[in-house]
C-alpha cells in the first residue's frame, strides 16, 4: 500500500479521509494548509497527495502548482465541495490526475486512489 498526504483545513475531513484510506491499508499524513503541505511533501515523499481547494493562507491550486514545479510527476487529487467547472479546469491544468467531490463516497475515493497510483507506477 502507499503513503498518501491529506491536505484539508477541515479536521473532520481529515479524519473521514484517513479512516477510509488506513481501512484499506494506506499509510496516511496529514497537513492543514498549504504550507504544511509543502513542508510535508517534500519531507515525507508520499506516493499520492489529496488536496483541498478552499484553504486560507495558500489555496490548493497554488499547493499544486508548487509541489508539480519542483516535482512534475507528482500525483495529486484534488478532493474539494467546489464543484465549479472552472475550478475544476484549473485543477486538470495544474495536473491534477482526478477530481473528487466532497462529500467524499468512500468507494469512489478509493477507485480513483487505486487508479492514480497506478497511474504513478506506470
Amino acid at each position: 500500500m502507499a503513503t498518501i498526504l491529506i491536505v484539508d483545513d477541515s479536521g473532520l475531513a481529515r479524519r473521514s479521509t484517513r479512516k477510509i484510506l488506513e481501512g484499506a491499508g494506506h499509510t496516511v499524513i496529514e497537513a492543514q494548509d498549504g504550507l504544511a503541505a509543502l513542508e510535508l511533501y517534500f519531507t515525507e515523499k508520499p506516493a499520492l497527495t489529496l488536496l483541498d481547494v478552499t484553504m486560507r493562507e495558500m489555496d490548493g491550486i497554488e499547493v499544486l502548482k508548487r509541489i508539480r514545479e519542483l516535482h512534475p510527476a507528482a500525483t495529486v487529487i484534488i478532493v474539494s465541495a467546489d464543484v465549479q467547472s472552472s475550478t475544476r479546469e484549473m485543477a486538470e491544468d495544474g495536473g491534477a490526475v482526478a477530481f473528487v467531490i466532497k462529500p467524499i463516497q468512500p468507494a469512489l475515493l478509493l477507485a480513483t486512489v487505486d487508479d492514480a497510483l497506478r497511474g504513478a507506477a506506470s
